[in-house]
């Protein structure tokens, strides 16, 4: 009986997502038995290093077939080793790769599959889960009865541990794989950033900034924060920001430990993707703007004066 934990990369390089994966997985196998085993796909610089984060084994699967991403391929191939190496309780982490192929490893290693899970299992009678429902507005405790069963935990919702080990790495060669359904000609990516799923703070404006043209504020802040950026869905929509940083309901789903809101009203639909953070400190000059109802603390303000404020504290704290 294994732990089997899907290791997503990105750049040669481990997420931060797939370290919280691993410690989650770890903390699994104490409660349960067993061995935990990694599973990487599309080359990583130092496999080994996830033993530092309780993985006992690191399987590689290297091929022209796992250079892009393809649910298809890359859930065939993570459940031929789950299977291969006796694998019960499978750990993905729910980012957008994850989530296209959970479902899929579930159905093809019979298992159940609990979603947004936010908390190691209970064990001490049956096998427990907690889920976010509602948009992260309540709480699902699941029992999972089926002999295989597939997890995908939310991005920071867990604490990474460190062990200091390093792990066996071997390599394992699938069979049979599927053609993929989805060609991909090219890929952009952004450079230089925190990807929005993996910052820990986020700091995030909306029309309350006027104009593109400031904001150079917004990205003041986040620079002296170590931050990453974010905006609201009309902002987008105006194209002062990229799409790939609209944050919620119908753009990316966050939960950072600290969530900065300036100049944004607080609709449900932006909610939706951003009340799972930790804590969410709100800058709005309208005192009655919903979003300081969801607020942890709120300043009631002019963001045009609040801000410069803001950064002169960031920075002074940074160098002290």
């Amino acid at each position: 009986m294994s732990v089997i934990i899907f290791a997503e990369t990105r750049d040669q390089q481990y997420k931060k997502s797939t370290l919280e994966a691993v410690s989650y997985g770890k903390e699994v196998a104490q409660k349960t038995g067993g061995k935990v085993i990694a599973v990487s796909m599309g080359g990583a610089s130092d496999a080994a290093s996830l033993g530092n984060y309780g993985a006992d084994e690191v399987i590689t699967l290297h091929g022209a077939e796992f250079a892009t991403f393809s649910p298809e391929v890359y859930a065939s191939a993570f459940a031929e080793v789950c299977k291969t190496h006796g694998g019960k309780t499978i750990i993905i982490s729910n980012t957008y790769s994850g989530k296209s192929i959970s479902g899929r490893v579930a159905v093809l290693l019979q298992g159940a599959l609990a979603t947004n899970v936010v908390d190691y299992p209970d064990t001490t009678s049956g096998f427990r889960v907690k889920r976010g429902v509602f948009s992260g507005k309540a709480f699902a405790y699941v029992d999972m009865q089926s002999d295989v069963k597939v997890i995908a935990i939310t991005p920071n919702s867990v604490e990474i541990k460190t062990h200091g080990t390093s792990a066996s790495v071997s390599a394992h060669q699938p069979t049979g794989l599927p053609t993929s359904a989805t060609k991909i000609e090219s890929t952009q990516t952004v450079s230089g950033k925190i990807p929005l799923t993996e910052a820990e703070i986020v700091v995030s404006a909306g029309r309350g900034m006027k104009g593109p043209e400031n904001w150079n504020m917004v990205e003041d802040l986040a620079t002296a924060l170590g931050a990453a950026t974010a905006c609201s869905k009309p902002v987008s929509d105006m194209h002062w920001r990229p799409h790939s940083e609209h944050v919620g309901q119908t753009g990316i789903t966050i939960k950072p430990n600290l969530y900065i809101a300036i100049g944004i009203s607080g609709a449900i639909q932006h909610l939706a993707g951003v009340s799972s953070s930790k804590v969410i400190v709100v800058v709005n000059k309208d005192a009655e703007a919903p979003f300081f109802k969801a607020a942890d603390y709120g300043i009631v303000g002019d963001a045009f004066e609040v801000l410069p404020k803001l950064i002169q504290a960031a920075k002074a704290s940074a160098t002290s």
